[in-house]
C-alpha cells in the first residue's frame, strides 16, 4: 500500500464509525463489472445491491464509458484505502495526471485498482508541449498505473486555442491506434469562452475537462451547452471552488464549509447541470468520500443556494473565478489568474510541490517580479479578490 505525503496538508483524522458505515452499509461486489475479452469496456452499469448508496450513472458524451456521476479526482489524495473503498463501494471514474505529487499519484492510484482494473474507467493527462514527450508521458503513465491502456487521456491545462496543437492532437491519434487509448480529450482552468469553440472546430476531441463551480459566470452553462450539441463528453472539475477543506476551528469560513455543508452543496449544484457528464471532486478521506456519495441522490435546494451565498461571501477575496477579465491587465505581464490558482492549490488543497513547480514553469522575468515594487496595481477585479495579496503570497510561497 502506497501513503503519499502531501506537503502542508492537513492530516484529517478518520471517523471510525463513519468508515464503519462505508465499509459494512455501502461495500458492493464486484457483480456483473468484467468486460467481454474482446472489448476494453463495457456499457452495462454495475448491479446495485438494496441498501447500497444510489448511483447515477452516465455515458461521458458519445463515447461508451458509463461511469457514475460522481468520480474521483485523485490529484490531493495520500491514504491509497480511501481510492480502494471508493472502487470497492461502487465509483467507476477515477482521475489522475503525470504529474500530480511528483509522479507518486499515478503510482498509488495503479496500486489501488489493479485488481479492479476492467472494471473501472481511468483517466489521465499529459502537460507536454509536443508530442515526443507527451508519448514518453503516456508510457510512464501506463507503467505506473499497471494498466495498458488509458480510457481518457487529455491534454492538460489548455487555455488557449493555440495550445491545442496539431503535433498533440497528432500523439493521442498514435496513441489511439496503438490501443495504449481509448478516447482523446483536453483539460481547461480558464479561457473556455476560446478554447471550448477551438477544441470542437477541431473534430478531434471525444471529452473536454473543465473548472465548473458555483462561482462562476453564467456564460459557462452555454459553453458546456455547445459541447453537448457537438457530442463531445464533459467532466467536471475544480468542483470545490478552491479546496478550502484543510480550514481548523476557528477560521470564519469552517462553520459554513465543514458544519453546513457547502461542500455537498457545492457539489449537488455541478450535478443539477444535465449537461455535465461526470465529476471529479478531489477526495482524502472517508467523510468525504460519504459526502460525495449523498450528492448523486440529494437534489440541490434551497437550503443549499444559502449555504452557497454564505460561503462565496467568505472566499471571494481569496478565490478567482476564471472570469478571465484580469487577461492582460497587469502591467508587468503576470498571469493574475494563474497565479491565484497556484496560490489555492497550495492552500485549499495541500498540493504545495505541485504548485511550486508550475509557478518556476513561468518565463524567469515573471517569475523575479514583485508586486512590492509597483505604486498601484493595473488589476481590479469585479468579483472582489484580493489581487495584490494572493499574488504577492503566490511570489512570498514559491519564489
Amino acid at each position: 500500500m502506497f501513503t503519499v505525503p502531501i506537503i502542508c496538508a492537513e492530516n484529517f483524522t478518520m471517523n471510525a464509525s463513519r468508515r464503519n458505515f462505508l465499509v459494512t452499509g455501502f461495500a458492493l461486489p464486484a457483480v456483473g463489472l468484467a468486460h467481454p475479452a474482446d472489448d476494453k469496456r463495457s456499457s452495462a452499469a454495475p448491479k446495485q445491491l438494496p441498501n447500497a448508496p444510489k448511483f447515477v450513472y452516465k455515458n461521458i458524451g458519445k463515447t461508451d464509458l458509463k461511469v457514475t456521476t460522481v468520480g474521483f479526482g485523485c490529484m490531493v489524495t495520500s491514504d491509497q484505502t480511501v481510492i480502494e473503498r471508493a472502487a470497492d463501494i461502487g465509483i467507476t471514474y477515477f482521475d489522475t495526471a503525470r504529474g500530480y505529487q511528483g509522479g507518486n499519484n499515478e503510482r498509488m492510484v495503479g496500486a489501488a485498482l489493479k485488481g479492479k482494473r476492467n472494471s473501472l474507467t481511468i483517466s489521465s493527462k499529459t502537460h507536454a508541449p509536443n508530442k515526443e514527450r507527451a508519448l514518453v508521458d503516456l508510457d510512464t503513465s501506463l507503467r505506473e498505473l499497471q494498466t495498458d491502456h488509458l480510457d481518457i487521456w487529455y491534454l492538460h491545462a489548455r487555455t488557449k486555442p493555440e495550445e491545442l496543437t496539431d503535433e498533440l492532437m497528432e500523439a493521442q491519434d498514435i496513441a489511439k491506434k496503438a490501443g495504449k487509448i481509448r478516447y482523446a480529450g483536453f483539460s481547461t482552468h480558464t479561457g473556455q469562452k476560446e478554447v471550448f469553440p477551438a477544441g470542437i472546430a477541431k473534430k478531434h476531441f471525444d471529452v473536454i475537462l473543465t473548472s465548473y463551480n458555483f462561482t462562476m459566470d453564467p456564460s459557462m452553462e452555454g459553453i458546456i451547452q455547445s459541447a453537448k450539441d457537438a457530442g463531445i463528453g464533459v467532466v467536471a472539475m475544480k468542483v470545490m471552488a478552491g479546496g478550502f477543506r484543510q480550514m481548523r476551528q476557528g477560521n470564519p469560513r469552517y462553520d459554513t464549509f465543514h458544519r453546513e455543508g457547502a461542500m455537498l452543496s457545492m457539489l449537488k449544484w455541478v450535478l443539477r447541470n444535465k449537461n455535465v457528464d461526470t465529476t471529479i471532486p478531489s477526495i482524502t478521506d472517508f467523510d468525504q468520500l460519504d459526502q460525495n456519495l449523498r450528492a448523486m441522490s440529494e437534489a440541490y435546494a434551497p437550503a443549499d443556494e444559502k449555504t452557497l451565498a454564505k460561503h462565496l461571501e467568505h472566499i471571494a477575496p481569496l478565490y478567482c473565478r476564471m472570469c478571465g477579465d484580469c487577461d492582460g491587465t497587469c502591467s508587468k505581464g503576470l498571469p493574475v489568474a494563474d497565479l491565484i490558482r497556484y496560490v489555492s492549490y497550495a492552500e485549499g488543497y495541500g498540493e504545495f510541490a505541485m504548485a511550486r513547480e508550475q509557478y518556476l514553469d513561468l518565463p524567469r522575468h515573471l517569475q523575479n517580479v514583485r508586486c512590492g515594487d509597483c505604486s498601484d496595481c493595473t488589476v481590479n477585479c469585479r468579483h472582489g479578490v484580493n489581487v495584490v495579496g494572493r499574488v504577492s503570497r503566490a511570489q512570498e510561497l514559491f519564489a
